[in-house]
């Protein structure tokens, strides 16, 4: 099964890659003009209305399949991954080789924000910071958000607002994590008793990963609507206030996706040039959809063609979607975190790069594999002390920071299960008939 466009007349239909460019183009052109019609008597004009509608409602789109995916995908790999010898050992490498190219990732992002110093000289006019404040994060409230408060992972806030109040739901997809993990050991232990159950966890798994490709045909369009919104809201001026700060972002991805990757295939022997060409579909997904848990079909399709087997990829792929983001959880917290402390004149001693160092390699699951890295964000600036409403200066570029982060984070969760299927001898020869992406295209 693909979880791409299929060029049904190929001759007539520009490919995904090249459906995707042209969309950002139209995007920003449209952003450009809703933005010089401006908003009449504080309103929104019609044209950046109907941007931003497009753009959530792809993002909605993606978020109401989040639960349903990260359980069943989680539950079934649990399931196929305990039939495999050495199952523990593979799952403590796996995680292992997670921290290590984390740690690597975020060791870059310092050293960047630290050379550079992003926030030195930025001037963020037009940009008000109080206004995107983000709520404060602790490790307290991050230790309690493992515990699930129900079964479905909902959580619910209460605001008071114009004299009354307002309650609305979100989704807590840690706690969907843990309570995946607990349900999938259970029904492992359990034995024959859980094989109806598992069989409909694997069916509901395909039916979810079904509608989740409707949805990712939808990409273009949702793009438009994204990189619009962005362009009308802020203007290029605020953007380029903000250009050595998305430079040094790019810079550390670029460095680790091109350089440490490569050289950490190399030296276990793999070929960097098959990796990228066979894992291409994936990143290329991830860049534009800005989500790892809306890539997962793709990047455990592409994971299997590598050679890594089912049941292992099963197991450490959908892993990698909610914890595995060198991208948003490394390199764009160290940066962003220096960049604050400039911006505010705070010195950073020794003691505070190894601090975020830290909340990086093991706070990392509470990016939660959606959109954007602001919790992740929150986290370390609340560690170290530092101003959240700095949160509110980069919140105006995010959504053209988090394309490349999110290609990355999707490039580590693909290399880390082949780097230790590798490394355990386990790696398998052609891909089988079968493969969900024969028929994928590859780069535009």
């Amino acid at each position: 099964m693909s979880f791409m466009p299929q060029p049904t007349r190929a001759r007539f239909r520009p490919s995904f890659g090249t459906q995707v460019l042209a969309s950002m183009a139209i995007g920003v052109l449209l952003g450009l003009i809703a933005r010089a019609i401006g908003s009449p008597d504080g309103v929104p004009n019609a044209l950046a209305q109907t941007l931003a509608t497009i753009g959530s409602i792809f993002v909605q789109l993606l978020k109401v399949l989040v639960p349903p995916l990260i359980f069943t995908a989680i539950v079934a790999s649990i399931a196929n991954f305990g039939e495999m010898k050495n199952a523990a050992r593979l799952a403590g490498q796996t995680l292992l080789w997670f921290a290590l190219t984390a740690l690597i990732a975020v060791s870059i992002g310092l050293a960047l924000g630290t050379i550079l110093q992003p926030g030195a000289h930025a001037h963020a006019e037009g940009v008000t910071a109080a206004a995107h404040a983000a709520s404060s994060a602790s490790w307290l409230d991050f230790l309690k958000g493992l515990v699930p408060a129900n079964i479905l992972g909902l959580t619910a806030a209460t605001k008071l607002e114009n004299g009354g109040a307002s309650t609305s739901l979100s989704i807590n997809t840690l706690q969907i994590v843990v309570i995946s993990i607990v349900i999938g050991i259970a029904a492992l232990r359990s034995g024959e008793a859980a094989a109806p159950f598992l069989a409909f966890i694997r069916s509901l798994l395909a039916i979810t990963r079904r509608i989740l490709s409707w949805v990712i045909r939808l990409t273009p369009i949702g793009t438009i609507g994204l990189l619009g919104t962005a362009v009308a809201q802020y203007g290029w001026t605020t953007l380029a206030q903000l250009g050595a700060f998305a430079g040094a972002i790019y810079l550390g991805l670029a460095i680790v996706l091109l350089g440490v990757y490569p050289a950490l295939l190399a030296l276990n022997g793999l070929s960097p040039a098959h990796f990228f060409r066979t894992a291409w579909p994936a990143i290329q997904l991830g860049f534009v959809s800005r989500s790892s848990i809306g890539t997962l079909p793709v990047t455990e399709a592409v994971t299997e063609r590598l050679g890594v087997p089912r049941p292992y990829a099963a197991f450490a792929v959908p892993l990698g979607a909610t914890t595995k983001m060198d991208g948003c959880a490394a390199i764009y917290p160290a940066v962003a975190s220096l960049f604050i402390a400039q911006f505010y004149g705070i010195a950073l001693g020794p003691s505070d790069y190894l601090l975020i160092a830290f909340v990086s390699v093991i706070g990392s699951a509470a990016t939660a594999g959606m959109t954007g890295a602001v919790v992740m964000l929150t986290l370390t600036l609340s560690t170290l002390g530092l101003p959240l409403e700095g949160i509110g200066l980069l919140l105006a570029i995010d959504p053209i920071l988090d394309m490349g982060r999110t290609a990355v984070n999707v490039a580590g969760q693909a290399l880390v299960p082949l780097i230790v299927s590798r490394r355990e001898g386990m790696l398998e020869g052609a891909p089988q008939e079968d493969d969900p992406l024969a028929s994928v295209e590859g780069p535009a």
